[in-house]
């Protein structure tokens, strides 16, 4: 699994003209999975966003109650390095990534954090601004 976790001060996911998540102050989690993820790397993934230290004072969501919205996003498994169409090969279909990226999602609900999300294949504009900014990507 990888994961691009950013510090946010707004951020919200937008899918035909409806908000379906959407945070203030917290952290952006945009997720991918690939063929061999299972439940205890999702578990994994959960915790380590959760208990990342990327806040102000080197604090963590888990410190400070900071709200996350999780975006699946098959695109962090994009292959670019021949030509300059990416192959998607590496991504995990999307029967495998979805029940994936929802344990991913009810492991932060399980550690107590507040979790918005997107829709699962849906076409989403995702409107985020970064703060520092400050960027980290996980790959587990």
């Amino acid at each position: 699994m990888r994961a691009v976790v950013q510090t946010v001060s707004r951020a919200a996911v937008t899918v035909d003209g409806e908000v379906v998540g959407e945070i203030g102050d917290g952290l952006l989690v945009l997720v991918g999975v690939t063929h061999t993820d299972t439940p205890q790397l999702a578990a994994t993934l959960a915790r380590k966003v959760h208990e990342l230290r990327i806040l102000d004072d080197e604090r963590s969501a888990a410190d400070t109650g900071a709200p996350i919205l999780v975006v699946s996003q098959f695109t962090l498994y994009g292959d670019a390095r021949k030509g300059r169409r990416p192959s998607w090969t590496a991504a995990a279909p999307a029967e495998l990534a979805e029940p994936l990226v929802t344990a991913v999602v009810e492991e932060l609900r399980a550690r107590g954090a507040t979790v918005e999300t997107g829709r699962f294949r849906a076409h989403m504009l995702v409107e985020s601004v970064n703060v520092g900014p400050r960027t980290i990507l996980l790959d587990l």
